[in-house]
């Protein structure tokens, strides 16, 4: 049964330049307890795409077409109904968790006012819950650390903490944008790692949002892939790397380095061929 279904949604930007339209007829689907990930270089519109569903769109941003959530139109909802899905139902895990997170504010309160907000928990009920969800993303010491600063957290456990923060309310959707940006390739695999156990552990569906293709395979049922706004190619993940039909899909595949394989020169992307992928 389908959890999320998006068709024909369009994003664009109010500009001085110009509306920027970041995001052209998007259109998927994805079912319960599944992962798609969705893969594109830097300005493919894969995270307007997500802030469109979330309802995140700057002022200058305007969203069209269509998200349809357990069956019921969610875009561009009033923020009151839009705040009964976000958190509750659908959860987000931010790019950049240094930023994401208040510098300002102990992790424990930063977790805490959600629960008090969406469960209407008590302080003394929200800190152990919030103890439980970081034990369940595996930070050590969590009873005494949930007190800390977000600085006093390394990239990854500021990362843990994000996704901790993302499933406190048991959402049946969560949205993984960039989870490993920044973070090195050991850490990189064990936040990945952590998502799928955390997918059995909380029967969550998965929107993964990345450049990198490396971590797709072996965790994503399906793959779409993003250029210029638009949808290059969308398969089971399998069936994609296995045959990749879209040329610029060939070259996105063609630029990850191989075990197997000796090269002398690493393959790249460039614009030329970009615009002849466009075309094909």
């Amino acid at each position: 049964m389908a959890l999320l279904e998006v068709k024909n949604l369009k994003v664009d930007f109010d500009t001085q330049d110009g509306v920027v339209h970041a995001v052209r007829d998007l259109s998927y689907t994805l079912e319960k307890g599944k992962t798609l990930a969705i893969v594109g270089e830097s300005g493919s519109g894969k995270t307007q795409g997500a802030f469109a569903l979330m309802g995140l769109l700057p002022k200058n941003g305007r969203a069209t077409g269509s998200i349809r959530f357990d069956g019921k139109e969610i875009l561009n909802l009033p923020l009151r109904e839009l705040n009964r899905y976000r958190a509750e139902r659908i959860g987000i895990i931010f790019q950049d968790p240094m930023t994401s997170l208040n510098p300002y504010m102990r992790i424990s309160r930063q977790m805490t006012e959600v629960l008090e907000h969406h469960k209407g928990m008590s302080r003394s009920e929200a800190l152990a819950e919030s103890v439980r969800f970081l034990d369940a993303v595996r930070i050590p010491d969590a009873k005494n650390r949930v007190h800390m600063y977000p600085h006093e957290f390394s990239g990854g456990m500021r990362q843990r903490v994000m996704i901790a923060m993302a499933l406190l309310c048991g959402p049946e959707l969560l949205i993984a944008d960039e989870p490993t940006t920044a973070l090195d390739v050991t850490v990189q695999a064990e936040i990945i790692d952590l998502l799928v156990d955390l997918q059995e552990d909380f029967h969550a569906s998965i929107i993964l949002i990345t450049h990198d293709l490396g971590i797709v395979a072996g965790t994503c049922e399906d793959t779409l892939v993003m250029f210029n706004g638009e949808v290059m190619e969308y398969r089971k993940t399998e069936e994609l790397f296995a045959n990749p039909e879209h040329a610029y899909t060939k070259g996105l595949l063609s630029a990850v380095p191989r075990l197997d394989q000796k090269v002398e020169r690493l393959s790249t992307v460039s614009y030329e061929f970009m615009a002849g992928a466009r075309k094909a």
